[in-house]
C-alpha cells in the first residue's frame, strides 16, 4: 500500500480554518455564559442538609420567576420538615395538625435518613422563612431564609 496515495486529499487546515474554529468556539462559550446568567433559561438547584436538628444553610438566594429545585438531605435519625412561606403559612403550621406533607411544593416532610427534592417558583422578590414546625424544632433553631431577588 502506498501511504502517500491514501493520504492524498487530507491536508492540514490553513490559518483561516484554524481562526474560524477558534472564533466559533469562543462564540459558543459566550452563548453558554449568557444562558448561565439569564433568568429562566438554566435550571437552578440548591441543596440544604439537615444534621443535629439544624439546617446546614441559614440562607439561600434564588431568582424570582425561575423554577428552583431544592434538595433536602436529612442525615438525622428523626424526621424533619421544610416549610417555606410568609407569616400566615408559618402561623398555620404552628397551630396546625398536619403531621405529614406532600401535596404542596412549599411544604415537605423529610423522613429520617432520606433525601427529598421539591421545585418551587417564587414569583415575588422578598425574604421567606423556611422552618421545621415539628414540636420544639423551631425553638431549637431550625429556621432559615430564602431570599428571592428580582431580575
Amino acid at each position: 500500500m502506498d501511504v502517500s496515495a491514501t493520504s492524498r486529499g487530507l491536508r492540514r487546515p490553513g490559518r483561516l480554518a484554524l481562526v474560524g474554529g477558534v472564533a466559533l468556539s469562543l462564540g459558543l462559550a459566550g452563548i453558554a455564559a449568557a444562558w448561565a446568567h439569564a433568568p429562566g433559561l438554566m435550571p437552578v438547584s440548591e441543596s440544604i442538609g439537615i444534621h443535629y436538628s439544624d439546617y446546614d444553610r441559614g440562607t439561600i438566594t434564588v431568582p424570582a420567576g425561575v423554577a428552583v429545585t431544592i434538595i433536602l438531605r436529612n442525615d438525622d435519625p428523626i424526621d424533619h420538615e421544610f416549610i417555606v412561606g410568609g407569616a400566615d403559612v408559618h402561623e398555620r403550621h404552628r397551630k396546625g395538625t398536619e403531621p405529614i406533607h406532600g401535596s404542596r411544593a412549599t411544604e415537605v416532610t423529610v423522613p429520617a435518613g432520606t433525601t427529598r427534592a421539591t421545585t418551587i417558583t417564587f414569583s415575588t422578590p422578598g425574604s421567606y422563612l423556611f422552618i421545621c414546625h415539628l414540636p420544639g424544632h423551631e425553638a431549637y433553631g431550625m429556621v432559615g431564609t430564602v431570599v428571592v431577588r428580582g431580575s
